[in-house]
């Protein structure tokens, strides 16, 4: 039987959705969130296009679904999500979720990854996506810090990079994400797995654009992870 998630467990979880520079592509994704039932914190990092502007009218649409938090200026997706996760404790939800806001994530998968922490089988969900759907440079960017991961942090995922995971409010309340940039993705795991915390892999689709392709690890990013992955091992 197919798992639905119940209208009392929409209502207890909240979706963090970092923005940076997604006029043309942020508003189907949060109004398709706002229409299935769910909360959202949107942290519009420093854009410099008409980003906000674009939230502000889907929040007058749905002003009960749709909480934003800015930064004057852009300081890195993981920073943004720091926000994000500073901001959501306040609500004090028990699911709390984290996704793209370009469009690269498919919204029906937050019924995927939910599933677990509703279920109570973990407390913490990776979206893994199919490594066949991955354009090449990704794949490799992607296999490079999934290498990086086990060696430095000593835990072993399929998608170490996923933009996608899940947690309940009680392990959010057990780790500290202090990374400014990509290195949230990697450092995320760290943390679940430092502090014992039950997760599982979902694999979800990932719809990839031009626009979607421009952006994230590739072999370039996954360099400048590996300094910060170096100088936080010397710390």
């Amino acid at each position: 039987m197919e798992f639905k998630v119940r209208n009392e467990d929409k209502k207890d979880t909240y979706v963090i959705l970092p923005a940076y520079n997604e006029e043309t592509r942020i508003t189907p994704v949060i109004e398709k969130i706002a229409e299935m039932g769910y909360k959202m914190v949107i942290v519009n990092d420093g854009s410099s296009d008409n980003t906000l502007n674009v939230i502000r009218e889907s929040q007058r649409k749905y002003p009960d679904n749709i909480f934003i938090y800015s930064h004057i200026v852009n300081r890195g997706v993981g920073v943004a999500m720091q926000t994000g996760f500073d901001a959501v404790l306040k609500y004090n939800p028990k699911y709390i979720v984290n996704m793209d806001s370009d469009g690269q994530h498919d919204v029906d998968d937050l019924e995927n990854v939910l599933e677990p922490l509703i279920t109570g089988r973990a407390q913490a969900v990776i979206g893994v996506r199919p490594l066949k759907d991955m354009p090449l440079s990704r794949n490799i960017a992607n296999a490079i810090m999934n290498i990086l991961t086990r060696i430095f942090y000593k835990v072993d995922v399929s998608d170490s990079q996923t933009g996608f995971r899940a947690i309940t409010i009680d392990a959010l309340r057990k780790i500290n994400i202090n990374a400014r940039g990509y290195l949230i993705s990697s450092e995320f795991i760290r943390e679940v797995n430092d502090n014992e915390i039950p997760f599982e892999e979902v694999v979800i689709k990932t719809i990839y654009t031009p626009e979607t392709q421009a952006k994230g690890t590739n072999v370039i990013v996954a360099l400048k992870i590996l300094i910060q992955m170096i100088k936080h091992q010397i710390r």
